[in-house]
C-alpha cells in the first residue's frame, strides 16, 4: 500500500546571504519568516519563510559553494539531474510576468505549454522559479 502523503510540506534552498534571500522573498511573493534556527556545531543559519501551502527552508552555510552558471539556465538545468526549479501557481501568468517586472525581477524564460502561460525567474541567489498559470481540469494544489 503506498504512503499517504498531504501534500508538499517545505522546499529547501541553500543561499550565500540569509538576510538578503528572506528580503527577496518576502518583497517578491510575500513569504514571511515563521522561525530561525541554527545547526549546532555547523555555524548553519536557517530560517522557516510561511509562502502559500507551503514552507521555504532557507539555509546559509558559510563557505558553500555558488549555484553553477548552468543550473540558473531553465533548458541547460535539464542537462544535470536533480531537482530543477520549484514552481509556483498563478491565475494570470502574463499579470504575474507584469508583476515581476515591475518589481525589478528578471524573466530568465517565457513557456507557453498548451494553453497555458508561465515563466522562469532567478532569485537573488541565481535558483530558477517557475510561475506557472493554473487553469482547466488540472489542479496542482489540492489545499487551495
Amino acid at each position: 500500500m503506498a504512503v499517504k502523503i498531504n501534500g508538499i510540506n517545505h522546499f529547501a534552498i541553500s543561499v550565500a546571504d540569509l538576510e538578503e534571500t528572506i528580503k527577496w522573498y518576502s518583497d517578491i511573493f510575500g513569504f514571511t519568516v515563521v522561525n530561525r534556527s541554527e545547526i549546532p556545531g555547523a555555524g548553519i543559519r536557517v530560517a522557516h519563510m510561511q509562502g502559500t501551502g507551503f514552507l521555504l527552508e532557507v539555509f546559509e552555510a558559510p563557505g558553500s559553494a555558488p549555484l553553477p552558471e548552468d543550473r540558473k539556465i531553465p533548458n541547460r538545468d535539464l542537462m544535470t539531474q536533480g531537482n530543477k526549479h520549484m514552481s509556483f501557481g498563478v491565475p494570470d501568468g502574463r499579470k504575474a510576468k507584469e508583476q515581476l517586472e515591475a518589481l525589478g525581477v528578471e524573466v530568465a524564460m517565457v513557456a507557453e505549454v498548451d494553453d497555458t502561460y508561465g515563466v522562469f525567474i532567478r532569485d537573488n541567489t541565481g535558483n530558477l522559479i517557475e510561475i506557472f498559470e493554473e487553469k482547466g481540469d488540472v489542479v496542482f494544489n489540492q489545499h487551495k
